[in-house]
């Protein structure tokens, strides 16, 4: 099938800031698909051929996607802003029809338009959107002298950033609201995180971050102090977690099973890695469902998946993971099994264990599977009256292999 499908990015300067191709594709379309704001600009900017029929984007965006693809193949070009593979809506046509089937035309992103503002090196920057999504999202790209720069969602999302800088002790952060970045409207408001008190904000803006350089902040590195979790005692120890994530080596993009969640450390950490990868977590335990996403909220990762329900019956139809860590129930009839027939090839499993059940079925496993087997004992220094004396930790014996076919 031919090209019916144009995607235009446009910025805040309308019609003008298009390149002659991305024009010819629009004046040459049927039907055209857009924003309100996109749409009003073409009788802004008085384009011939308005009277062609058009399609305004309603939610849920997937509906609109489905009837814009009942007009397929007539030549169709969709109005999106700035760049539409990043954080836009490229990307989700790209999950719906093949890129034979379209064309797609980038105008400047807000973030390459922000760094051209600020003097910042976009590849240096960490880049977020909350267009939809969860502000817990920004807890993951904060350390101490971080840039960062936010997609708003609205004219109420820089008092929203603000709270939650101030909430992790950012409150010194300087924030600068950029608005309708290359159009002549383009403003910018700066200010303190702690001070933020504006309210006359356009619903068009970028926030740009510059965190303080002197704040405690939590490392993406696996092992993150014990403490950063809320629990019951039910937590993977720092050293012991620190481990086992590097036996699951997470990889961009990976889904991860966290078969036991307990307190959602090893989920957490695995998303905390990079921000592609994913993770699901089953925990039956009502009390450590609401820990489990407290912890993954406050440490930046939402989106983590959590299951009600206990192992292998929890299991069933979920998507196939690249690698599962077994933190219990794994003498429970079924869960490896099923663990092992849905793994892909090349994945990795990992179980720990610290009961003598556990170990012995950890063994057995071994000698049928190969992998290996180690033991993770560790002592911690702690006060004896004056002195101090070292402490055991409760050994783990961990079994990690490789799936190969």
């Amino acid at each position: 099938m031919d090209k019916w499908l144009s995607v235009v990015g446009i910025g805040d300067d309308g019609l003008a800031g298009l390149s002659p191709v991305a024009m010819s594709h629009l004046q040459q379309a049927r039907l055209i698909v857009g924003g309100k704001r996109h749409l009003a600009m073409l009788a802004d900017d008085k384009l011939e051929g308005d009277d062609r029929p058009q399609i305004a984007w309603s939610g849920p965006i997937a509906d609109t996607i489905t009837q814009i693809l009942t007009h397929r193949p007539t030549p169709t070009c969709i109005l999106a802003s700035g760049d539409p593979m990043c954080y836009g809506i490229g990307t989700t046509l790209m999950r719906h029809l093949p890129l034979t089937e379209m064309t797609i035309f980038p105008a400047p992103s807000a973030f390459s338009l922000a760094c051209s503002r600020l003097g910042w090196p976009l590849p240096e920057v960490e880049t977020i959107s909350l267009c939809g999504r969860d502000p817990a999202l920004l807890n993951a790209v904060m350390y101490p002298g971080a840039k960062i720069l936010v997609l708003s969602s609205d004219r109420t999302t820089p008092a929203t950033v603000a709270n939650c800088l101030i909430e992790k002790g950012y409150g010194n952060t300087q924030m600068t609201v950029l608005e309708h970045l290359g159009g002549p409207q383009e403003r910018q408001i700066q200010g303190l995180a702690r001070d933020w008190t504006h309210t006359d904000m356009q619903n068009l803006n970028t926030i740009a971050l510059e965190c303080p350089p002197d704040v405690l902040g939590f490392t993406r590195f696996p092992g993150l102090p014990d403490d950063a979790y809320q629990h019951d005692g039910q937590l993977t120890k720092r050293e012991v977690r620190a481990i086992t994530l590097s036996t699951l080596a997470p990889k961009p993009g990976e889904l991860l099973w966290d078969v036991g969640g307990g307190s959602g450390s090893i989920s957490i950490e695995w998303m905390r890695h990079h921000h592609r990868c994913q993770a699901i977590t089953i925990e039956s335990h009502p009390e450590r469902l609401r820990t489990i996403a407290h912890n993954a909220a406050n440490l930046g990762v939402p989106n983590l998946q959590i299951i009600d329900g206990r192992a292998p019956a929890a299991l069933q139809n979920r998507p196939t993971p690249d690698a599962i860590f077994i933190g219990g129930g794994l003498t429970v009839e079924g869960v490896f099994e099923t663990c092992w027939a849905t793994l892909k090839p090349g994945g990795r499993l990992v179980a720990n264990g610290f009961t003598v059940q556990t170990e012995q079925r950890l063994f057995e496993l071994q000698q049928i599977y190969g992998g290996e087997l180690n033991r993770i004992a560790i002592q911690r220094a702690q006060p004896i009256g004056k002195f101090l004396g070292w402490k055991s930790l409760a050994p783990v014996t961990q079994w990690c292999v490789t799936k190969l076919q």
